[in-house]
């Protein structure tokens, strides 16, 4: 009888093909590790910038911040009116000019009930920045979309006002 050659003994390959009893690399482990943890913060990340644009939202449609010692810009705001949001983006842009311990913005949005009796009250409509003194008193009403280097000048004139 002829004698079998032994195959040649291979060499211990870890497979991570999904079979049973597979196993997978160190190096591969290590990519996941590194991949999940990146994904943990980028998620976290997203999270705290989700949280703190929702907070600064909240702050800006607190129209109970009238009146408490600043003057305050109160934009009278439909979400769905382009005027509106062009206003909105050319007055923030403005204000970037000026601190939050100099002015308060906030905005009344007209599709809420709050929003709808402050415009009511002060009879005005949409596209509409109202300038308050930090009594909350109306100083000023400006109307229709304006460009932000006219709002930074009458802000600035606004806040001078109230010292």
């Amino acid at each position: 009888m002829k004698k079998q050659r032994k195959a040649a003994p291979q060499k211990n390959r870890k497979t991570h093909g999904g079979a049973p009893g597979a196993t997978v690399p160190r190096r591969d482990m290590l990519k996941l590790a590194r991949n999940g943890t990146i994904a943990v913060l980028a998620a976290g990340a997203i999270g705290a910038f989700s949280v703190n644009a929702v907070r600064a939202t909240v702050a800006e449609h607190d129209l109970n911040r009238i009146g408490q010692g600043l003057p305050t810009v109160v934009q009278i705001h439909d979400p769905q009116c382009s005027l509106c949001t062009a206003l909105q983006r050319e007055t923030r842009k403005a204000l970037k000019a000026f601190d939050d311990s100099q002015v308060t913005y906030l905005v009344a949005n007209i599709t809420s009930v709050e929003g709808a009796q402050f415009a009511a009250k002060h009879g005005v409509q949409h596209v509409t920045l109202l300038l308050l003194d930090g009594r909350g008193a109306v100083q000023q009403v400006l109307q229709g979309v304006r460009q932000r280097d006219e709002l930074r000048a009458v802000f600035a004139r606004h806040i001078a006002g109230q010292r």
